[in-house]
């Protein structure tokens, strides 16, 4: 009996259920929706402008100076201690909504959040140290698509409790806590993994390669003072320490020798830029249109549908049969345009179900595109250089999003009102469209020049093989 459950233990369908267990209780907050209708409202009594200058830019400020650090500590400690540290901040988070009023309490909040989005890399690079790689395709998929499931039962679990229960905020909140303390109690059960990507693996194949050492004889051994060997020991962990950091190097350097992964990482950066603004600033814009107190407000709705939407639209990537390596750019200007036009219509309107309408069309062209990018950037790369890439661009991302946070949201900048702001975004992803507009015109052009469309198959084979990933 003790063998079968080490057996099952040890296979590839313990630790995945277990995570998607995790991922969804995580994901599952009922309060999420009505985040900026709580604050606002009577259990807080923060203003619009409060949450949006002084509250919010402290997650994102936070968020890239802690992304490195806890991308390496991730590496090294194995996922596990970091997936139960982010349970842990979670949890908190909510807690801190839940018992602790003011600003600077909602500081606290955010930067503790901040920990909570800085340790999500552990949650996708766990499953590839503890399964083989031919369960790699079936397992991301399951724990990729689990967070969906779990923000849009959130959303509509929410939506239905405020509408037909009448529910407060409040108790959204209670039951949030209760779910991510269920993720946090998934977590402590996960296999520990006994290696990873970066750190363990390299210090393994240097340990394999290390020649082997003549020993001295034990008279000289007496003779060695205990100051030698600190020093060598010290010696021994610096130049580990030196060859994980010269590896990354390296691997960085051959992901983005390819113009055509960094072409795709560029878009990656300032598109996801773009759209965490958006998407943490959307529920402000939203009471600005109808406030939260005079309307029932129907914001899980709006996330359920833009969640599930972008969903299929996102699976259906996989059975569509286009070129992505000649399309995949003039499909990244046209949604990136549609992402823009739905923005630019959001702010004029200044209807709530028109935004509504905005937010869902934005959303679910975001999650297609990231998703085609995705698909690109991983095609021709191992898990260890995609994990490497997709960490990388997500710095690059923040960094984008917390000099835009600097320039238009923070005090110290312009402070711009919700509305002007999301001009700026949607002027964002204007410039973005006609970048990557000019972009596959380069491409596509000289293409069509060169002969019939027929012949049009052999033309990108030859692009891409100058791209150097065939």
């Amino acid at each position: 009996m003790a063998g079968c459950c080490k057996q099952y233990t040890s296979g590839w369908k313990f630790p995945t259920v277990l995570l998607c267990l995790y991922g969804l209780f995580a994901n599952l907050k009922p309060l999420d929706p009505f985040f900026i209708a709580y604050l606002v409202g009577p259990h807080h009594n923060l203003t619009t402008e409060q949450v949006t200058g002084v509250v919010f830019p402290v997650w994102t400020y936070s968020y890239l100076a802690l992304l490195v650090p806890a991308f390496l500590l991730t590496d090294y400690l194995r996922y596990k201690p970091v997936i139960i540290l982010q349970g842990l901040a979670i949890t908190t988070t909510l807690l801190l909504l839940l018992f602790t009023h003011g600003v600077p309490a909602m500081q606290a909040m955010d930067f503790v959040y901040a920990v909570c989005t800085a340790c999500d890399p552990a949650y996708y690079a766990y499953i590839y140290s503890v399964v083989g790689s031919e369960h790699y395709q079936r397992v991301t998929g399951f724990c990729r698509s689990i967070t969906l499931v779990g923000c849009t039962l959130g959303s509509v679990i929410g939506q239905m409790l405020v509408s037909l229960a009448g529910v407060s905020y409040f108790n959204l909140n209670i039951i949030s806590v209760t779910s991510t303390s269920v993720a946090l109690l998934c977590s402590l059960f996960l296999p520990m993994p006994s290696k990873s990507m970066f750190v363990h693996r390299t210090m393994a194949e240097n340990t394999i390669e290390m020649p082997p050492v003549e020993l001295e004889s034990p008279h000289s051994e007496q003779t060695q003072s205990a100051t030698g060997t600190e020093i060598e020991s010290k010696s021994t962990g610096s130049n580990k320490c030196l060859q994980v950091f010269g590896r990354l190097g390296k691997e960085m350097k051959e992901c983005y020798s390819s113009m055509k992964i960094l072409y795709w990482s560029l878009w990656w950066a300032f598109a996801t830029a773009g759209y965490t603004q958006v998407i943490n600033y959307i529920q402000l814009l939203w009471e600005h249109v109808e406030p939260s107190q005079k309307f029932s407000i129907y914001n899980g709705g709006a996330e359920a549908i833009s969640t599930f939407l972008g969903a299929i639209l996102s699976f259906s990537v996989a059975y569509v049969k286009v070129n992505w390596d000649v399309f995949g750019e003039l499909a990244l200007t046209i949604f990136s345009a549609i992402d823009a036009g739905a923005i630019f219509f959001m702010v004029y309107s200044r209807n709530i179900w028109m935004c509504y309408a905005g937010y869902i069309i934005f959303k679910s062209c975001y999650m297609l595109l990231i998703t085609i990018a995705t698909y690109q950037l991983a095609f021709n790369l191992s898990m260890e250089r995609y994990a490497l890439l997709f960490g990388f661009n997500t710095f690059v991302a923040l960094a984008l999003q917390t000099i835009l946070t600097l320039i238009v949201v923070d005090p110290r900048g312009l402070a711009l009102d919700i509305v002007t702001q999301f001009i700026v975004y949607g002027s964002c992803f204007s410039v973005i469209a006609g970048i990557i507009l000019i972009r596959s015109m380069y491409l596509l052009i000289p293409l069509y020049c060169k002969g019939p469309v027929s012949h049009l198959h052999k033309a990108i084979t030859a692009r891409t093989n100058d791209y150097g990933l065939n």
